[in-house]
């Protein structure tokens, strides 16, 4: 397998609802290989699990590949724990040959610095008011349940994914001054750090952008985004977004499967009567 990225970062996979993406990041890791690969945090849904959530083959299968990579490929694996997999603070921090899982981590990258974290400690109603996070969770996950239907109906109409939960939480003000508010947090811890730049998750909102002389990186999330931070090996970050990736792809593919006619149309002369 051809190692394709330095380093890939996904996040918020939130294995265990019904809602979750496990067959896409699935195919998108396995056509994405790096030398490391980061889990920043909300991997596995342990809230969910303790109420409605259900594990599936399909969850499994997620973990199975990543084994399956560690033990063929000379890469590295490090699982940040997030909020609702927070579970794993009785076991932190905790190092097995290439896989290791942490609170937080930093990142060397090209001469910068990047600190690696989640980013619910900087969320103050996850860490200070855990009971209103988690009732806030309930309404989340109805707006998923609601969303998955309201996307049934676009299907047989023959209309693109439109992800309705989001939609909505970037149309409240109040949510919007949340996001700003979370991206400056981060940049100043950053500084604090002493890095370059800040790579996080937590919000289910992808970013790529300058704050305050600070490189903020979101990786999205993969249940309505879908979407993954890749570092090239020249150093360069960018955000890819599951949809459009397979449709370039199948175009590709399309494109490929069209036989190329060789031969020389001939000339056609003109008619003389």
């Amino acid at each position: 397998m051809n190692i394709l990225f330095k380093t890939v970062v996904v996040s918020d996979l939130h294995l265990g609802i019904k809602s979750s993406k496990a067959k896409e990041v699935v195919r998108f890791i396995k056509n994405h290989p790096a030398e490391k690969i980061i889990l920043n945090g909300d991997i596995i849904d342990g809230w969910q699990l303790k109420k409605s959530g259900s594990w599936k083959k399909k969850h499994t299968r997620f973990f199975k590949l990543l084994l399956k990579m560690l033990s063929k490929e000379k890469m590295q694996v490090i699982y940040l724990r997030g909020n609702h997999d927070d579970f794993l603070d009785e076991v932190l921090p905790l190092e097995i040959g290439n896989f290791s899982i942490r609170r937080d981590y930093v990142h060397e990258s090209f001469g910068k610095k990047y600190y690696v974290v989640h980013g619910d400690i900087f969320d103050s109603i996850t860490t200070n008011l855990k009971w209103l996070a988690k009732l806030g969770d309930v309404g989340y996950t109805f707006l998923l349940w609601v969303n998955r239907f309201y996307n049934n109906y676009r299907v047989k109409k023959g209309l693109p994914y439109y992800s309705l939960s989001q939609q909505i939480k970037l149309k409240v003000k109040k949510a919007v001054s949340f996001i700003s508010e979370f991206e400056n947090e981060l940049v100043e811890v950053a500084k604090i750090k002493k890095c370059q730049g800040v790579i996080t998750g937590h919000i289910h909102h992808p970013a790529n952008k300058m704050i305050n002389g600070i490189h903020y990186l979101n990786s999205g999330d993969w249940v309505e985004s879908l979407t993954a931070l890749v570092e090239t090996f020249e150093g360069e970050w960018k955000i890819i977004y599951y949809d459009e990736w397979i449709k370039e792809r199948e175009a590709a593919n399309f494109k490929d499967a069209i036989p190329v006619n060789t031969v020389e149309t001939p000339k056609l002369q003109p008619f003389a009567p």
